[in-house]
């Protein structure tokens, strides 16, 4: 099976996928996926579990090399730099990635001796700043995934790539994602996000595994 072009190849196209195939054994998750993102573009990838949400998020990390076709960034394989793609983008897996012991404000702290930024800022633009000294073992699910998502409003990065982001958040908490995402797309930023729910992101396209 084919699952051809999420979208059309426009000439200005940052980040491209060209035939992408995985296999998991011998089965087929995706192949024949071309991808083509401009600046300022979003893209959502709904589908069942299983689907091959997460994998093609981790390949367009360079994260996971494809058993077929390559990934480009402004025309360069990713897999030529590895480095180099890793520092422009900012990758949230379904796991919060958090240290129990550590402070909500040690926690981010953390990330931003990596990539620069301001913790309390970041902090105030998921609305965690009354818990920064709080321990995260004593966070809620909720209040654990809002930690995660404070990394995207540390130092800018031109491509966010959002494995369910929203999981774990109640309405409040994923309308507060509005600004924080247009503001990355009004400065050129890309998003691609794994979702089962709709996200705040005006003009998304959608594509379903």
């Amino acid at each position: 099976m084919e699952w051809g072009t999420v979208l059309p190849d426009p000439a200005d196209a940052v980040l491209t996928a060209r035939n992408l195939a995985c296999l998991r054994g011998e089965r087929a998750v995706f192949a024949g996926l071309d991808v083509s993102l401009p600046q300022g573009s979003a893209l959502l990838l709904t589908g069942a579990n299983g689907a091959g949400k997460s994998t093609l998020l981790r390949i367009l990390a360079g994260l996971l090399r494809p058993a077929e076709g390559a990934v480009l960034w402004q025309g360069e394989d990713i897999a030529a730099d590895p480095a180099a793609h890793a520092h422009r983008l900012r990758y949230l897996s379904h796991q919060d990635a958090l240290k129990p012991a550590l402070t909500v404000a040690e926690n981010l702290a953390f990330f931003a001796a990596l990539w620069g930024g301001a913790v309390p800022g970041a902090l105030e633009a998921v609305g965690l700043a009354a818990l920064a000294d709080l321990p995260a073992r004593v966070l809620s699910s909720g209040q654990r995934r809002r930690l995660a998502l404070a990394r995207l409003a540390l130092a800018p990065a031109p491509l966010w790539l959002l494995d369910e982001p929203t999981t774990g958040l109640d309405a409040a908490s994923v309308e507060r994602l509005r600004p924080l995402l247009a503001a990355h797309r009004a400065a050129g930023g890309i998003v691609v996000a794994a979702t089962h729910i709709p996200l705040p992101l005006a003009d998304a396209r959608e594509f379903r595994l």
